[in-house]
């Protein structure tokens, strides 16, 4: 049986050679070096959005330093502004001035309420900065794996190209083989 199909691919090959035609070429193995320049691109594309988000980061961080700074200036402010008004409010209550001291007490309540807000606020910015801080180092990680990434699917494609010329040569020898039985 294994004679039988020999022979017949021999007289094949010689009736096809007669006839000036050569054996059909067989496609090398189907290369991957597309999709691994996808993944290269893609990498690379996410590697992009890392860095645009840790440079978003980093501004929304130093945009609550700037937000924190300023609740504590309100903060002292606030304090220094009712340190003010109960020193004006003993005044009124000595000098007997009821009415001015009705209007020190609600200055008082007030200041004591933005108080409580700049409170509040300082409260929020540090949860924020955390936040911020938390999503730089994500995105800093996420780098470093797109990074390792890229590096595979460069491997990959060398890889890729590498199996290409190895099974370009094996073609090209076979050819070469059959033609020089003729």
């Amino acid at each position: 049986m294994r004679r039988t199909l020999t022979a017949s691919a021999v007289l094949l090959s010689a009736s096809l050679f007669s006839f000036g035609q050569t054996i059909p070429l067989q496609p090398p193995v189907p290369s991957t070096t597309r999709a691994d320049r996808k993944d290269i691109r893609h990498d690379r594309r996410d590697i992009r959005h890392d860095r645009r988000d840790i440079r978003s980061d980093r501004r929304e961080l130093n945009q609550d330093r700037r937000d924190r700074h300023g609740d504590r200036r309100d903060i002292r402010a606030d304090k220094a502004d009712i340190k003010q008004d109960r020193r004006e409010l003993r005044q009124d209550i000595r000098n007997g001035d009821t009415a001015a001291a009705a209007k020190e007490r609600a200055d008082i309540r007030a200041d004591r309420k933005d108080l409580k807000n700049d409170h509040r606020d300082l409260r929020s910015d540090r949860r924020d900065l955390r936040h911020d801080r938390r999503d730089g180092r994500s995105d800093q990680r996420d780098i470093h794996h797109d990074k390792r990434d890229l590096h595979h699917d460069r491997k990959d494609l060398r890889g890729d190209r590498r199996e290409t010329r190895r099974d370009l040569r094996d073609v090209r020898y076979d050819r070469r083989k059959a033609h020089l039985k003729k």
